[in-house]
């Protein structure tokens, strides 16, 4: 009998949908070290399924099929994403960097954020929304709620020009 989650998934495993898939691959490879685990191309071209890993992940991804369901879009058909792809390493710094040299857009530099991680987030050229990070300190609840209120004030003085 096969397994239920087949090996090296996890219970939740992101799908994304691309305009591209194969170019995709190979940016995911260059710019996160991706190791590409299959490629199932259709007879148009378009692939319809492949998997990649990122550390100890997999995530799964196809090229666009607006004619099959609402959810077959691509970032680029829909002009956005509601989902950001979490990734955690090692160096934030540097994975930020290796994926904007690889032609990622930077969204939001590496800072040290208020729940203890060293947090950035990149857009790449398809759409699809990454955040990097490395988590530096564990934090109580209440440690990181007062920093949070902390930085949200620090948030509204710099929108006021204080």
């Amino acid at each position: 009998m096969a397994k239920p989650i087949p090996d090296g998934f996890t219970s939740i495993t992101p799908h994304l949908v691309i305009d591209g898939c194969d170019k995709a691959l190979a940016f995911y490879e260059k710019a996160f070290g991706a190791e590409v685990l299959a490629r199932s191309p259709g007879p148009d071209g378009r692939m319809w399924h492949a998997s990649m890993r990122i550390g100890g992940s997999i995530v799964m991804m196809a090229d666009e099929f607006p004619e099959m369901e609402k959810s077959s879009r691509a970032p680029s058909t829909l002009s956005g994403t509601s989902v950001v792809i979490h990734i955690y390493c090692a160096d934030t710094d540097a994975l930020f960097d290796r994926a904007v040299k690889a032609g990622a857009t930077p969204a939001m530099p590496p800072m040290d954020m208020f729940w203890g991680d060293r947090y950035s987030q990149v857009t790449d050229p398809f759409g699809h929304s990454w955040a990097i990070a490395t988590h530096k300190e564990d934090l109580t609840p209440e440690q990181m709620q007062e920093r949070g209120a902390e930085a949200m004030k620090a948030m509204e003085a710099h929108k006021a020009g204080k």
